[in-house]
């Protein structure tokens, strides 16, 4: 159109140029807002928000991607991280001292219970260890060596019987510095063998229990169990150590094979299979019913993986992801997305060392829609 202008303007085009100019120069300068707008499409999160959009940035890696075989799963106490708490001997509860969900370290204090039988061992143990402390200051000519070794072993079988009752070691000594009698009451209390959550704790104060009844149940929840039950003729290809991944109410978890059973599952007629999976928000709970996806066989070529979650759909309808700029700063950035497996995405477009966020994604893109800005990125 300009061309045309000038063809047909004549002597009159320099008016028309003048004219025209600051609609040029505003298009120019709205021109150069637009670019400087496109390099502001990011978003700024701080700490409280990441943390409560349960957001996680990873730097992305080339990986193998094996084959995997699909089975279903349960997920279980890691029994190995789990501790029952049970009375050594008829007692009563005297007291709680921990509740249902409480997080306890090892050696704390959970019940203090009461029994005949511990009052009777504390008084045996107090005298017998009065009797040693005396006779250990007595010299060889004041008492013979039978009497001294007998004294001896009295104060050992006086111990050992209220650790089997179920004493520690810390609360026998604490009762041989006293030389009060009074003190052999038969309270004593049971304390937590592990760092863990209590899961189970099935007692009232003041109720009578028998030995082995159990009184808590504790177990460390940052790992836990999912046994995955696998079709037998599949079994040779499953190895101890081999990568898993567990999904789970949507979300998807890594895990790792640490055993596999060697009985028929008689119902199922299933060989079960059991993975270890790190829980540190302690999102798995026994009892969940889950989908496990096992690696078996040989990997191929190393490819950028991503979470099938990280990767979505901008407004023009190409594939994008989320690429932490600077901490807590996040932009789009369009990849192609090569295949999809699983809860995987396979991506190309990408450096290897990009931070990308992996977790809280939609969150992020959300954010930035609310900002005004276009979620796109050319």
């Amino acid at each position: 159109m300009k061309t045309l202008i000038l063809q047909r303007a004549g002597r009159g085009v320099c008016l028309l140029v003048l004219a025209l100019a600051p609609f040029w120069s505003i298009a120019e300068e709205e021109g150069h807002d637009h670019g400087a707008h496109e390099e502001e499409n990011v978003v700024s999160l701080d700490r409280a928000q990441r943390e409560a959009a349960g957001i996680q940035v990873m730097p992305l890696a080339p990986k193998p991607l094996p084959e995997e075989i699909e089975a279903p799963g349960e997920v279980l106490l890691d029994l190995y991280a789990t501790s029952q708490v049970t009375p050594r001997i008829e007692a009563q509860v005297v007291a709680r001292l921990a509740r249902l969900g409480d997080h306890v370290k090892k050696g704390q204090p959970l019940v203090t219970l009461s029994s005949a039988e511990m009052a009777d061992a504390q008084g045996v143990f107090i005298i017998a260890a009065q009797d040693w402390q005396r006779v250990r200051r007595l010299t060889q000519e004041m008492i013979s060596e039978q009497k001294r070794l007998e004294s001896r072993v009295a104060f050992q079988q006086a111990w050992a019987k209220l650790l089997a009752y179920g004493m520690t070691t810390e609360q026998i000594q604490a009762l041989a510095r006293n030389e009060d009698v009074s003190r052999a009451d038969g309270s004593f209390q049971l304390l937590s063998p592990q760092d863990g959550t209590i899961i189970q704790d099935r007692f009232v104060v003041g109720q009578m229990v028998e030995p082995g009844d159990l009184l808590f149940e504790i177990t460390d929840e940052s790992r836990i169990w999912v046994e995955a039950h696998v079709n037998p003729s599949q079994m040779k290809r499953v190895k101890p150590g081999a990568p898993a991944r567990i999904l789970a109410n949507g979300e998807w978890y890594e895990g790792q094979v640490i055993q596999a059973h060697h009985r028929l599952d008689e119902a199922t007629r299933t060989m079960r299979v059991r993975i270890e999976v790190s829980n540190p928000q302690d999102h798995l709970h026994p009892g969940l019913f889950v989908t496990a996806h096992i690696a078996v066989g040989a990997a191929g070529q190393p490819v950028l993986v991503l979470p099938l979650e990280a990767v979505l759909r901008s407004p023009d309808g190409d594939w994008q992801v989320f690429v932490e700029k600077e901490p807590g700063e996040f932009a789009p950035v369009e990849v192609e997305l090569v295949r999809q497996l699983p809860g995987l995405a396979v991506i190309e477009g990408l450096a290897p060392g990009t931070r990308v966020v992996t977790r809280g994604a939609f969150f992020v893109q959300s954010e930035l829609a609310k900002s005004g800005f276009a979620i796109h990125n050319h």
